[in-house]
Order: C-alpha cells, then sequence, then structure tokens
C-alpha cells in the first residue's frame, strides 16, 4: 500500500472518529514521511489541544521542531513529555525523552 493509500484510508476513519488521537497520529506521521512538515505539525498541534495525555505525541512532536530547526520548542516539548510520562509512570517513555533532549541538549552546547 503506498503512502497516498494509507493516508486516504486513515482520513476516512478520521471522519468517522474525528477525536481519535491515535488516527491523528497516524496522519501526522504519513505526512513526515512525505516531507510534509506543515501538515504533520498541524495534526500534532490538533492532538497537544485536545488531548495532551496522548504520551507518544511528546517525543516525535519535539523531532519533528528538531528537523525544522526550532530547538528551543523540541526542548520545550521533550521537558512536558518527560513531565507527563513521570506522572504516569511512563518511564520507557520518559527514558527516550530525555535521551532525545540531552542529545538536542549537547548539539546547543557546541
Amino acid at each position: 500500500m503506498t503512502n497516498n493509500n494509507r493516508l486516504e484510508k486513515l482520513q476516512k476513519f478520521l471522519e468517522e472518529s474525528p477525536n481519535d488521537s491515535f488516527l491523528k497520529f497516524a496522519i501526522a506521521k504519513e505526512h513526515e514521511k512525505d516531507s510534509q512538515y506543515d501538515k504533520a505539525l498541524h495534526f500534532y498541534m490538533d492532538i497537544y489541544k485536545n488531548d495532551k495525555e496522548y504520551i507518544g505525541l511528546y517525543y516525535h512532536l519535539g523531532k519533528l521542531y528538531e528537523t525544522l530547526d526550532e530547538k528551543l520548542l523540541a526542548i520545550k516539548f521533550f521537558s512536558e513529555g518527560i513531565e507527563l510520562g513521570k506522572s504516569k509512570g511512563d518511564f520507557h517513555a520518559v527514558s527516550e525523552l530525555n535521551n532525545a533532549k540531552m542529545n538536542l541538549e549537547m548539539t546547543l552546547d557546541n
């Protein structure tokens, strides 16, 4: 299945379940694969506004901001995700977010 077909199917599913954060996340990832970063950002920010508890968002949103050379925004979202992960007891997410944040901060120091 091509990215285009997959994206079309995901968008149809989203029409049926417009509040489904997982579908929005999957659509954002498809847009990222196609280097359509503005569209990916739109879907990530929709999740951020409407479902702040969606822990998977923070790593990917931070990495997208890193790709867009918005390093301070990337650190902001990594940090928010770390705090959310701690509050939820999701130490796997905390570990991934901490690593991403530390790696990015090291590039800022150079």
